[in-house]
């Protein structure tokens, strides 16, 4: 046998290969900054805002958690969950999730990925047939529609990353969003098949791969998952995510009459006077499961998915994505072609958009780039950092408030690691 193959010089090469990766690895470690550590100063701030927000009658409870290194650096319930019954703020609180729910149902779809039962290339077609003969609606100077075809196929990228040209009919007043609010998309209340099925008779706002524009493409993203893995939506995601994870009480609705007492409500006047994504009331039983706005759950099991994500996609020994699959999501996903749309570029300025999530691609002090974020319309948000080994959940029902919390809460938190 030739020294170089022989099994003494194989262990040698391999260990010095070892040695020379291990020296790398703790040069990058050593390189890496040092994740920020929080003062009990700066926590009882952020505790004082959630207090002088109920105080004040601005909404009427939440619950928060600051996560850090695997342990809360602050968990605490304010307020009430409904103030017409004085009922305050618990642990099994439930919480309509809205578009909180489109995380959840990326992530599946991206453990079919992983799986190598869907591309992100794939045609959506390929899994639902209807979007073969879908068209786009392009505006004329007389007001009229024209159909133009499609460029290129829709696929399942687009899908996660809202590049697929299907809309929402709630918001703006464009023509082919006029024609979601008029379509009759939710009547009788369809399956997700159906659903899917009603959306491709239905003009695209613009060619796939154009524009982010945000609207049903989660809903249709989870019709692709039923038809990838042979299962219903919800059971897919039971199987594989919510029951592995420990997520007993995230579903498309509350089941049991008797829970129903637990579901947190808005301040009078502070909820929605018409259907939002298609939900009329997000915790009555239906037979569409909307991965895009459909889901309910407490703040615990939303912890439990975003600390199976900040570990890069496995909690508790047990692997849910690749954590290459988990660096993708979190990633800018929209190159130079894609325009964003100021108006209704819901990310914002300082954010792109990866599969599943905004991302912030700059700095914005004291909010750091890499962060990756979603919220729900009715008040929920979330967001990961992975530099600082941390995720934040705020949980409320109160949709006037959402955005002025949401930004002030961040704020606190990072001047509370002395950002």
């Amino acid at each position: 046998m030739k020294p170089w193959r022989s099994e003494a010089f194989v262990r040698i090469v391999l260990a010095a290969a070892f040695v020379l990766l291990a020296g790398a690895a703790s040069q990058l470690r050593a390189e890496a900054p040092a994740a920020r550590s929080f003062s009990a100063a700066g926590l009882a701030r952020v505790s004082a805002f959630l207090d002088d927000a109920v105080a004040a009658g601005r909404i009427p409870g939440a619950i928060l958690l600051i996560q850090q290194h695997g342990k809360p650096a602050l968990y605490r319930k304010f307020g009430q969950r409904n103030v017409a019954t004085a009922q305050p703020m618990t642990d099994d609180t439930i919480f309509r999730l809205y578009s909180m729910s489109k995380p959840i149902t990326s992530v599946a779809a991206m453990m079919l990925v992983d799986d190598g039962k869907l591309a992100l290339d794939d045609p959506v077609a390929r899994y639902v047939p209807a979007f073969a003969d879908v068209q786009v609606g392009v505006p004329q100077a007389d007001g009229k529609l024209a159909l133009q075809p499609l460029a290129r196929p829709i696929t399942v990228r687009d899908l996660l990353r809202h590049t697929s040209g299907i809309t929402y009919g709630f918001y703006g007043s464009s023509s082919v969003r006029r024609l979601y609010a008029e379509a009759g998309l939710f009547d009788g209340d369809p399956d997700n098949a159906q659903f899917a099925e009603r959306l491709a008779r239905l003009p695209l706002a613009e060619q796939p791969g154009t524009l982010w524009d945000y609207g049903h493409s989660t809903d249709v993203l989870g019709r692709v998952i039923e038809s990838a893995s042979g299962r219903s939506l919800y059971q897919f995601e039971k199987e594989r995510l919510l029951d592995p994870l420990g997520m007993r009480d995230t579903a498309f609705f509350v089941a049991d009459d008797a829970r129903r007492p637990l579901i947190a409500e808005a301040l009078p006047g502070d909820w929605f006077d018409r259907p939002v994504a298609g939900i009329i009331e997000a915790t009555a039983p239906r037979r569409w499961e909307s991965g895009g706005a459909g889901l309910v759950g407490t703040i615990g099991d939303y912890a439990r998915f975003a600390q199976m994500l900040l570990n890069g996609g496995e909690l508790d020994g047990r692997r849910y994505l690749k954590r290459e699959t988990v660096a993708l999501m979190a990633s800018d996903q929209l190159d130079g072609g894609i325009a964003k749309n100021p108006e209704f570029y819901f990310p914002g300025p300082d954010s792109s958009f990866g599969l599943g999530f905004a991302v912030r691609t700059r700095a914005k002090p004291p909010l750091p780039a890499g962060e990756y974020r979603w919220d729900g319309v009715g008040g929920t948000f979330f967001f990961i950092d992975p530099a600082d080994d941390m995720f934040v959940i705020c949980m409320m029902q109160s949709p006037s408030q959402r955005g002025p919390i949401q930004d002030e809460l961040k704020r606190l938190v990072y001047e509370a690691m002395g950002r």
